[in-house]
């Protein structure tokens, strides 16, 4: 059975709170746009969609103009954190390069937009550890349907989801995926959910979900779910469309 580990990107393999805080603002001046966001703005927005984001930020600015606004941030976003790196977590590649020693086929899913995930792999150097990727940006589909593509279009049999969040926690369970709770990131999940609270700690604890014969754990293997309608809607691998 194909094994795979799909990574969340914002709080789970790196910071890049502060850099897209500067790379907002940047473009925020070449708009004339009256505002500066903080980085508690930015981690307050992360894991959600770009449209979201811009009607969170930009609606008391310019309602109608909300999109295009944040349309300016992250074409400066994408090109700003190639030379500005976010920061990884501790042992993200010694982790990544145990995985695929331990045959884990490695995925990324974000609701970032697309150029997002390539910017991430340009400013760590880390993109040939990946399989595949998808994101919001590249289907304009939630995070669970991104999570069943990326797993329906290699096959795999049991996926496990690794991120941050409750909205993470949600997607993994709704695309039928096991979950891991990256403690040390942005969010809160329900107690019980099994977690690491540092990455060198995940070959081990995905391993033990696959083997895990528990039919309560809500790591128990369950099949991921048909998504050939969603397949449909989304590029054949990868990100290729902007929102």
């Amino acid at each position: 059975m194909k094994k795979a580990i799909i990574f969340d990107l914002d709080g789970t393999m790196w910071d890049s709170s502060e850099a897209v805080t500067a790379a907002y603002n940047l473009s925020l001046k070449k708009q004339g746009i009256p505002l500066s966001l903080t980085v508690g703005d930015i981690r307050a927005a992360m894991g959600k969609t770009m449209v979201e984001i811009a009607h969170m930020y930009f609606d008391a600015i310019d309602k109608d103009r909300a999109v295009e606004i944040m349309t300016g941030c992250i074409d400066e976003e994408n090109a700003y954190l190639i030379t500005h790196s976010g920061v990884t977590y501790p042992d993200l590649e010694a982790t990544l390069a145990e995985l695929r020693r331990r045959g884990w086929f490695l995925a990324c899913v974000s609701n970032c937009q697309s150029g997002y995930i390539e910017a991430f792999y340009a400013a760590t150097g880390l993109g040939h550890l990946f399989d595949d990727k998808e994101c919001w940006g590249g289907t304009g589909l939630p995070k669970a349907d991104n999570i069943k593509i990326v797993a329906e279009r290699n096959g795999i049999g049991f996926a496990v989801y690794v991120g941050d969040t409750m909205g993470d926690y949600d997607s993994a369970r709704a695309a039928g995926a096991a979950f891991i709770h990256a403690s040390y990131g942005y969010g809160t999940v329900p107690d019980g959910t099994p977690s690491i609270s540092a990455l060198k700690e995940l070959p081990d604890l995905a391993d033990g979900l696959l083997s895990s014969d528990n039919p309560t754990s809500v790591s128990k293997k369950v099949p991921i779910p048909h998504a050939l309608s969603v397949i449909q809607n989304s590029s054949p691998k990868g990100d290729t469309s902007e929102f």
